[in-house]
């Protein structure tokens, strides 16, 4: 009886199959070794590259084999967004492996753009691929691609993929239950140290609160259907900008986020904090974690305190520290052994990351007693 294609080198395809199975279900539960998955997997597809894609109707992630295919992918995404090529496979709701020749003819390949322009010219366009869908909504794609030199993936390797498809399905959606479990988990153990903390997804959205969370609404904050808001406009902004720069290290975004003291409620600091990992990103929905710091101190605070508080440098910090204690900004550069220009452009960008414009502001921002106009230089805008 002939035995089972298997790739070279690779030993026995059923002890191969059984590692691999074993490595899956490892990685539903330690997602940093699904680069090492997609790895194995390409080596079983004799690929160039392999790459696991989450997919919804506005956006793509991914987390690929190695990072040069990592380019490839990108390219193939960034450059080619909604292509026919990912479009056919999601409209197939195959329950198994497919090949580029099972979607397209290779006169439809010609004329693709994203064949004629990009994958043809690199050799490439010789994939194996499959979809799953998630109850989330999201479509998670296995793919596999082959050099053109390679030829189409052989049905013997297309019916092994097949019977292996099951435990990838049970394994991907394992994952990311684990991966929201997770940033539950992390506001719940928020919670115990007495921090309102709300998980929300890519959009801003919330998809769980805590109850000291859920005890800011409405007074603080609005849970709407297009993301979570806040009630003070301005720190709203903040947070819509913040949201809007997810994932880009840009140290002009303010990530934690002031808040005004309204009645009884002291001033507030929200942090938002990313959720972080290739695979993190593509398994969970949670993308990153707003955390709420009341501020409730009626003295300056230190400089280490401070700088906890905001995404301040340490010099940032000393700074308001002396600001927040009632010093003008050249009585400020003074104690710091600083030029008065110096202190002033550093003032500048500590206002920046908190979003204040009025150095009574920060200072009654950090002082725990709102927005005060009795101190030295309280009155000062930003230089």
């Amino acid at each position: 009886m002939e035995a089972p294609f298997c790739g070279p080198c690779l030993g026995a395809t059923g002890a191969m199959d059984e590692k691999f199975l074993d490595s899956l279900y490892e990685a539903a539960v330690v997602p940093e070794l699904w680069p090492q998955v997609l790895r194995r997997f390409q080596e079983i597809a004799r690929g160039a590259g392999a790459v696991l894609v989450a997919v919804t109707p506005s956006s793509s992630r991914w987390i690929s084999s190695s990072a040069e295919f990592d380019q490839v992918v990108a390219t193939h995404f960034n450059n080619f967004p909604g292509n026919e090529r990912t479009r056919r496979l999601l409209e197939r709701r195959h329950a198994g492996f497919l090949r580029d020749i099972d979607i397209f003819s290779e006169g439809e390949m010609a004329n693709e753009p994203v064949y004629r322009d990009f994958l043809l010219p690199q050799g490439l366009g010789i994939g194996v691929a499959t979809s799953i869908a998630s109850p989330t909504g999201e479509a998670f794609i296995l793919h596999a691609e082959r050099q053109l030199e390679q030829g189409h993936v052989e049905d013997k390797l297309i019916a092994r993929f097949d019977l292996m498809r099951p435990h990838l399905a049970r394994a991907m959606l394992l994952s990311a239950r684990l991966e929201f479990e997770r940033a539950q988990g992390a506001a719940r153990a928020l919670e115990a140290i007495g921090l309102p903390a709300a998980v929300l997804d890519r959009d801003g959205r919330a998809l769980a609160l805590n109850p000291r969370f859920e005890a800011l609404i409405p007074s603080v904050a609005a849970d709407r259907p297009s993301r979570l808001g806040l009630v003070d406009t301005g720190a709203d902004g903040l947070l819509a900008a913040a949201l809007q720069a997810r994932g880009q290290i840009a140290s002009a975004t303010v990530r934690s986020i002031p808040v005004a003291r309204r009645e009884s409620q002291p001033p507030l600091i929200l942090h938002l904090t990313p959720i972080r990992g290739a695979a993190h990103d593509i398994f969970s929905r949670a993308a990153s974690i707003l955390v709420v710091t009341p501020v409730v101190v009626k003295d300056v605070p230190t400089a280490d305190v401070v700088q906890g508080l905001f995404d301040l440098t340490p010099a940032e910090a000393r700074l308001a520290a002396l600001i927040a204690a009632g010093h003008r900004p050249r009585e400020a550069a003074a104690a710091l052994g600083v030029m008065e220009e110096t202190a002033r452009s550093t003032l500048k960008r500590v206002m920046a990351k908190t979003g204040l414009h009025r150095q009574a502001d920060l200072i009654g921002l950090l002082r725990g007693a709102g927005v005060t106009s009795d101190l030295p230089g309280s009155g000062e805008r930003t230089p």
